[in-house]
């Protein structure tokens, strides 16, 4: 499978894309920086040199061309101020939608948020605006007509994945490692039929190919 990364320098994007590697398959990314594309290489990890903000649909959708899916795993999180958060949150994923489409490609995992996410902690301005972002890219994608899969992890940490997770249409809202949040996203790549739904994920018990599976349309209850 070859599969193009938005986010690819990101903590759950680079997961990603490492773990695709490992299983032989070919991956690559948008980077703004000559030197992260120099330190993935090394990783056997190709890049294109650009920014999702600048670049129009066209151009991404030609460095698009060849590849089965597309993955959105970036955010500005509410960081560097409403504008970006509108930019790469909110627009991105529909920007990159509509790419995909040029160029051919069906398969969209957007990495998105939990809705409850830090709800008990009172966050400023800047974050509510960016959950705000996120649900807007959320029923931008639902409204395509590509194979999408909205994938709503909780709280994010950097602890060693376990390899498995709760995942389902609704889950209550703890924490989740960013390296089970990877792993999910690699796994509903391989599993095609999981399509045009939006899941959430937190820990768990449950192996993440198992958790995967039982959300195919045949398996829903």
């Amino acid at each position: 499978m070859k599969v193009f990364v938005i986010g690819i320098t990101g903590g759950v994007g680079r997961r990603v894309a490492d773990l695709l590697v490992a299983r032989g398959d070919q991956v690559a990314g948008l980077v703004r920086s000559s030197h992260k594309g120099e330190t993935l290489a090394q990783q056997g990890i190709s890049t294109t040199p650009g920014d999702l903000v600048k670049m129009s649909v066209d151009q991404l959708a030609e460095a698009l061309r060849g590849f089965d899916a597309v993955v959105f795993a970036a955010g500005a999180g509410g960081k560097d101020g409403p504008e970006a958060t509108d930019q790469v949150d909110g627009d991105g994923p529909a920007k990159l939608a509509a790419s995909a489409k040029l160029a051919g490609i069906r398969r969209f995992v957007l990495v998105s948020v939990f809705p409850e996410a830090w709800r008990e902690r009172h966050m400023d301005r800047d974050f509510e605006h960016y959950m705000v972002a996120k649900k807007r890219a959320e029923t931008q994608l639902v409204l395509t007509d590509l194979d999408w899969v909205i994938l709503r992890p909780s709280a994010l940490t950097n602890e060693p994945g376990t390899g498995q997770v709760d995942l389902g249409l609704a889950k209550v809202h703890e924490e989740v490692r960013r390296d089970d949040v990877a792993a999910t996203v690699v796994e509903v790549l391989r599993q095609p039929d999981v399509n045009r739904i939006i899941l959430e994920v937190t820990g768990g018990s449950i192996p993440i190919g198992e958790a995967v599976t039982a959300m195919q349309p045949s398996r829903i209850k």
